[in-house]
């Protein structure tokens, strides 16, 4: 019953409703620990590919690019660049270009 503190009706006060309700909370919460991680991956990966975009590269070649220079940079670093740091960010992809 503490799992089920803050729950709707009576989802936090009847005991078979709050127990069915919180073992299908946790099962939730276990997959989605798991869909949080693609969730990001992907976002970064769309805000690479609109960084690289706006200096005429896509993002396979843009990471080809920096595979091939042998820079690692991961991809949550290289969201970070092209959002908050254009100017850094145009550096590495002068980098890759090359």
């Amino acid at each position: 019953m503490k799992q089920a503190r803050g729950y709707y009706g009576r989802r936090k006060n009847v005991w078979t409703v709050a127990k069915n309700a919180v073992e299908k909370g946790l099962e939730y919460s276990y997959r989605d620990r798991k869909t949080k991680k693609r969730n990001f991956r992907a976002l970064w990966i769309q805000r690479i590919n609109a960084g690289a975009r706006q200096y005429g590269l896509s993002y396979s070649a843009l990471m080809g690019g920096l595979k091939k220079k042998g820079i690692d940079l991961n991809r949550k670093v290289l969201a970070d660049l092209a959002m908050n740091h254009p100017e850094a960010f145009k550096a590495v992809v002068d980098q890759a270009k090359k």
